[in-house]
């Protein structure tokens, strides 16, 4: 029985990409993440607050913002804007936030996009899906420029064999 088992972990772990076995903190690729961060970004919500004193703005109420193909939904959005107060420098993401792209979707209860590296850190019960996988963990960070990312914090995986 016990060999049984541990054939059947072993053959698991290799049917696993590189990096996505149960771990503390783990690699994985994210193909279908990857977004061209040059592109402009459209937020669209039910009602915006902005603050001219801290150069912030504030979304809230089903607030969709779409970049190229990634889309983030999120309950609330906070801008900040770079030094010139032209640009967005980050968008700060609370509420249920969910971000989309091709066959990749990840979901959070928070998140912050830097818009000028291209990084997402997604932040409390943590979610990933590729496909028929579904990674969980503490804290994802995702760089949407090159497709990589990190998932850390308590990470546990679900997958079909022969299936990734």
């Amino acid at each position: 029985m016990r060999s049984h088992f541990l054939s059947l972990v072993l053959a698991a772990a290799l049917a696993l990409p590189l990096g996505t076995a149960l771990a503390q903190g783990t690699n994985v690729a994210f193909g279908g993440l990857k977004a061209d961060t040059r592109l402009p970004v459209e937020v669209t919500a039910e009602n915006l607050t902005v603050n001219q004193a801290d150069g912030s703005a504030v979304f809230a109420g089903d607030v969709l913002v779409t970049q190229g193909e990634m889309r983030m939904q999120a309950g609330e959005i906070r801008v900040e804007y770079d030094a010139t107060g032209k640009g967005i420098a980050r968008l700060f993401a609370s509420g249920g936030v969910i971000v989309v792209n091709a066959t990749d979707a990840a979901e959070a209860a928070q998140a912050v996009y830097t818009i000028a590296s291209g990084e997402v850190v997604m932040t409390g019960g943590v979610l990933l899906t590729q496909g028929q996988a579904a990674i969980k963990g503490d804290r994802l960070v995702i760089n949407l420029q090159t497709g990589t990312g990190r998932m850390e914090g308590g990470v546990t995986t679900t997958f079909t064999p022969g299936g990734n």
